[in-house]
């Protein structure tokens, strides 16, 4: 893991904030979802990128019921 020699309080509210140049690099935009990870004593921000509920697929996702599910997903489904 790369430091990045950057150090943010956490504000009273549990915020911190993460800095621009960062999010530039990382394509990540103001109003992008972000994932929270936990790795032992480590939080780790990822871009999130939805994937199927079923199979992990990233591409033609529908919602449904709040879940994301791919199309060969519903496919496989509407056959059973």
């Amino acid at each position: 893991m790369k430091s990045t020699g950057i150090v943010r309080n956490i504000d009273e509210l549990g915020r911190v904030v993460v800095p621009k140049e960062l999010r530039k690099m990382l394509g990540i935009a103001n109003t992008d979802p972000v994932e929270i990870y936990v790795e032992g004593e480590k939080i780790i921000l990822t871009k999130y990128h939805p994937v199927c509920h079923f199979c992990g697929a990233s591409s033609g996702l529908v919602e449904y019921k709040e879940k994301k599910i791919c199309e060969d997903c519903i496919k496989a489904l509407a056959e059973k």
